[in-house]
């Protein structure tokens, strides 16, 4: 059974990791922000960035019973738009979590998905994806800041403590 501290635990740590990544690409200018590099599906830094943090969004609203799927590209305009993005969405995430039972999270359900598909989900799978998926981007992000000439620094990964 899954439990709503131990994902809020997993949660906050996953978030310090991507805050640290946020703090990295803040030295980076606003062209190698902005520079499409080839062979990612997100072209540049803040798109990479703003996708993960959109995910998140978009399946915790899914386990809340919303479809949030419309974009703001001013989430994305700036660093610090998407540390301001990041906020709101993981105090939406933060809030579920805290309000739902350990069953409830261990409970496969149906839910709607984008184009008003119908899925049976386990709500504490859906949480681990949102921060795994932040890994896998913040491994592009990782990659992107190396071909930039600004590779991370140690420590971004999974915070032990």
């Amino acid at each position: 059974m899954y439990t709503s501290a131990a994902l809020i635990d997993l949660h906050e740590r996953t978030h310090r990791s991507l805050v640290g990544m946020l703090d990295h690409c803040a030295g980076f200018s606003d062209e190698e922000l902005s520079r499409e590099l080839e062979g990612f599906g997100y072209a540049s830094i803040p798109l990479q960035l703003g996708h993960v943090i959109g995910a998140e969004q978009y399946w915790i609203g899914v386990l809340n019973g919303q479809m949030l799927v419309d974009e703001d590209p001013a989430d994305v305009a700036s660093i610090d738009a998407l540390r301001a993005f990041r906020e709101r969405v993981i105090a939406v995430t933060g809030d579920y979590l805290r309000a739902a039972s350990d069953a409830e999270l261990s409970t496969a359900r149906t839910f709607t998905t984008w184009g008003d598909r119908q899925a049976d989900l386990v709500p504490a799978h859906v949480v681990l994806r949102t921060q795994t998926h932040i890994y896998q981007h913040n491994g592009q992000v990782a990659a992107m800041s190396r071909l930039l000439g600004r590779p991370i620094p140690a420590g971004l990964d999974f915070p032990m403590r």
